[in-house]
């Protein structure tokens, strides 16, 4: 069972509108003790996101001017010079979607190098907030749960194969799969079923493939007269 978005995220949001100051914006990150808010408008849709690094540009602009202005891209200076929400904000937002995996959300934080994604529905609506730390609250799941998940819904329900025939351990995540299945395919698929199940943190393949899928197609044999 692949973990989503919606099993992690935080759906008490704080959120700005695009009018908001940055005054009330410094005042609202030291407030709730967050590094960003999403941006809405007034279709409460998500439109941006508005982060400290934002606000922190802009500081450096109005102090340092000529050096600043000539390390920024155009665009980027012309956001730092912004006052409100919808000048300083990062726009478009980069988003996920409820029923979206875990891990694809963190793919999205690790490719744009973001700490949390705005959670909308179908209409760009807000609906939650994930971070960094939800994503990654996923391995703190025990290993006796991880172990009965595999045997039972992954073994059992999924390929119908009896769970004796297989070995599981699982310890810090890590899980170790020995046994023969039928086919190599069936052996592959297994493996791959078992890496989305939720707080593995690896794999490692000790299954015994069929001899003539791990080496190759058996080749003919002629004896010496």
């Amino acid at each position: 069972m692949e973990t989503t978005v919606k099993d992690v995220m935080t759906t008490r949001v704080v959120w700005v509108r695009q009018d908001a100051s940055f005054k009330q914006l410094a005042a609202a990150l030291r407030d709730h003790q967050v590094s960003a808010f999403p941006v809405l408008d007034d279709q409460d849709k998500v439109t941006g996101v508005v982060s400290e690094a934002d606000l922190l540009a802009k500081e450096a602009l109005d102090s340092e001017p000529g050096i600043v202005s000539g390390i920024l891209h155009h665009r980027d200076a012309d956001k730092a010079r912004g006052v409100i929400a919808g000048d300083l904000m990062t726009s478009p937002a980069v988003t996920v979607a409820p029923g979206d995996t875990v891990e694809h959300a963190a793919r999205l934080m690790y490719s744009r190098k973001i700490k949390r994604l705005p959670v909308t529905d179908a209409h760009g609506g807000l609906v939650g907030i994930v971070s960094r730390a939800d994503v990654l609250s996923v391995f703190s799941r025990p290993d006796a749960d991880i172990h009965d998940e595999i045997k039972t819904n992954v073994l059992l329900n999924d390929f119908l194969l009896d769970p004796a025939g297989f070995k599981v351990t699982v310890k810090d995540g890590v899980v170790t799969l020995t046994g023969t299945p039928e086919t190599g395919e069936v052996g592959r698929e297994i493996v791959r079923q078992v890496r989305h199940v939720q707080g593995v943190v690896a794999v490692r393949d000790r299954l015994n493939y069929p001899d003539a899928e791990r080496i190759g197609p058996a080749r003919a044999y002629f004896p010496m007269h």
